[in-house]
Order: C-alpha cells, then sequence, then structure tokens
C-alpha cells in the first residue's frame, strides 16, 4: 500500500484495504443499486408479481458490513434484504430469477424478493418476519462455537425490529453464551410509516447494548468507511471469542416501505436531503480523492454494471417456469398421529 495511505488521517477503508477490494465493493454497491432498480421496472412492467422491499440508499451498510466476512461466516437477511445478498455474492441472474418465480431462481422460484437464501455463499436466508433472522442468527452463532468453526454470523435487521421480543432475547442469549454474533441493526428512520422518534424510547438503537454487557456503536450508515471500521471491528472480536456487538448504521431508503407505500409520512424536503447523501456517489469521491479510480473509471463501472443487471434479466426472463405438477415439491408435513 503506497506510503501517502498511511496517515492517520486518512479513512479507514483506504488504510484498511487494497485498492482492488475496494473498487470490487463499489461495483458491489452499483450493483445493488442497479438490480433494485432493475427489479422496481420489473415491477412497473408487469414481470414480477407481489411487492418488494427496495433498499435504494442502504447500499453502505450492506457491503460495508460484508467486507470482512468469508463464505464460511453466515448472515441471516431482512424483507429488505436484497442488498445484504449481492454483498454476499450472490448470483444476480439467480436473484432476478427467483423474483419471476423461474425455476432457475435460488428457491426454485418458491422464495419470491423475501425468501431468498444462497447458503453457499454462507446467506441463511431473508425473513418476512420483522425481527426473524434475530434468533437464527443466534442459533448458527451457537453452532459454530460448539463446533469450533470459527466462523461469524452478522445478522441484519431494521430499527423496527429493535422493539421486538425477538430482539431482546437474542442479545441476551448472545451475551450470556459470548457467541460469534454481530447485530447490525439498519436504521433507515422508519418502521413501515412510524418514525423512530415516535416508536423508541432510546436516542440510539446502540444504546440498549449496554443492557446486554456488549459493545455497541452507531455509525453513519451511508458512509462505507464508517461501516466497515465498526463491523470488523466487532467481527474480530467475535472471532477471537469475546463475544457479540451491536453496530447501528444510520440510514435511509429512498422509496418507500413497499411498493404499496404511498409515502405520505415523510416530506419531499427530508427525502431530497438524504439523498444528497448518496452513499454510492461518497464512496466514489472517496475512491477517487485518493487516486484509486478517476471520473472515467467510476463511468465504466456503471455501463459494466448496467449490463451485467441486463444480462441477469435476460437470463431470468429466458429461464423455465417450474412445472405445475411439481407445485408440492419440497413442501413437508407431518402427519398427525393416530
Amino acid at each position: 500500500m503506497p506510503d501517502t495511505f498511511k496517515d492517520g488521517n486518512v479513512p479507514y477503508a483506504v488504510r484498511a484495504y487494497s485498492p482492488e477490494v475496494l473498487l470490487a465493493a463499489l461495483k458491489k454497491m452499483m450493483l445493488i443499486r442497479k438490480f433494485e432498480e432493475g427489479a422496481e421496472d420489473s415491477y412497473t412492467r408487469g414481470l414480477i408479481h407481489g411487492t418488494m422491499h427496495l433498499s435504494i440508499g442502504q447500499e453502505a451498510s450492506a457491503v460495508g458490513s460484508c467486507m470482512s466476512l468469508t463464505d464460511e461466516d453466515k448472515i441471516t437477511s431482512t424483507h429488505r434484504g436484497h442488498g445484504h445478498c449481492v454483498a454476499k455474492g450472490a448470483d444476480l441472474g439467480k436473484m432476478f430469477a427467483e423474483f419471476f418465480g423461474k425455476e432457475t431462481g435460488y428457491c426454485k422460484g418458491r422464495g419470491g424478493s423475501m425468501h431468498i437464501a444462497d447458503p453457499a455463499k454462507g446467506n441463511l436466508g431473508a425473513n418476512g418476519i420483522v425481527g426473524g433472522g434475530l434468533p437464527i442468527a443466534v442459533g448458527a452463532a451457537l453452532s459454530a462455537k460448539r463446533l469450533g468453526t470459527g466462523a461469524v454470523t452478522v445478522c441484519f435487521f431494521g430499527d423496527g425490529a429493535n422493539n421486538e421480543g425477538a430482539f431482546h432475547e437474542a442479545l441476551n442469549m448472545a451475551a450470556v453464551w459470548k457467541l460469534p454474533v454481530v447485530f447490525v441493526c439498519e436504521n433507515n428512520k422508519y418502521g413501515m410509516s412510524t418514525s423512530t422518534e415516535r416508536s423508541t424510547a432510546v436516542k440510539n438503537i446502540a444504546d440498549r447494548s449496554a443492557s446486554y454487557s456488549m459493545p455497541g456503536v452507531t455509525v453513519d450508515g451511508n458512509d462505507f468507511s464508517a461501516v466497515a471500521e465498526a463491523v470488523d471491528a466487532a467481527v474480530e472480536r467475535a472471532r477471537s471469542g469475546e463475544g457479540p456487538s451491536l453496530v447501528e448504521n444510520v440510514t435511509y431508503r429512498w422509496r418507500g416501505h413497499s411498493k404499496s407505500d404511498r409515502n405520505r409520512y415523510r416530506t419531499k424536503e427530508e427525502i431530497a436531503e438524504w439523498m444528497e447523501r448518496d452513499p454510492i456517489a461518497t464512496m466514489a469521491a472517496m475512491l477517487i480523492d485518493h487516486k484509486i479510480i478517476d471520473q472515467d473509471g467510476v463511468a465504466a463501472l456503471e455501463a459494466e454494471t448496467t449490463q451485467i443487471i441486463k444480462d441477469a434479466i435476460t437470463f431470468a426472463s429466458g429461464s423455465p417456469d417450474p412445472d405445475v405438477s411439481e407445485a408440492t415439491r419440497d413442501v413437508y408435513t407431518q402427519e398427525a398421529a393416530a
């Protein structure tokens, strides 16, 4: 790494990662944005049925939180989980195929937007239940500890989930057993249409970590470097056997809660203010400032990621539909006792 990058005033990300890794991170952030836009466009054109929850504006949180994870490390996701899938290395063609209800999708078209899982990459799946991934993450971390695999679990959840009983139970159990799990709260300021100011007693959700004797930190969730620094430290702590941490990434979703959200509870001025804090533009500016990429390079990445999304949609559109005769495949039940 060039000596100029060793200055203490240089952002953590530039000091911690190689230029190649940082460029790959920027590319993933662009892919998340373009995937979400592609999904939205496909929905508008009637190619996707059912609703979806877009994470446009939250790209730094997803990618920054996965920087120090391997395929052996696990994540649990949320109903707004497309970005987490991409950050963990998912195949975009399979993701779109799942959206389109195709046989080539991650769940053979049976799961759709909110139930994409990719175990090969350590993604234990999205979850339509608010807070549903919290106890699953604790179970994965307990398994890793008992088996001595050295794997860490990163548990993504939203600000609405911090008032669920599962949140408190999960953090307590993880702390009691010193499990290798990092709880990452993506605080986008609203649980559906209810603001955190109206729903949560503490100013910062990370402050709740004190109740469970674990470190907690609140960071700018639109700043890739700040997110990566906080989560990397928490992952290192978990991997070394010191137990769980809580990281709160304060961010913002540019779109409504879901496609049915008419967005009447937020002002245009508030949305515009947050859009000015675009995490992708901020990331690109940081890399330009440190001579890792230039404007032409950013434009080239934009063009490359646009084509990748087009190819993924083409793959999904041309994939076969599931066979109706196999509608009950992979559906299990247990016979009642006589």
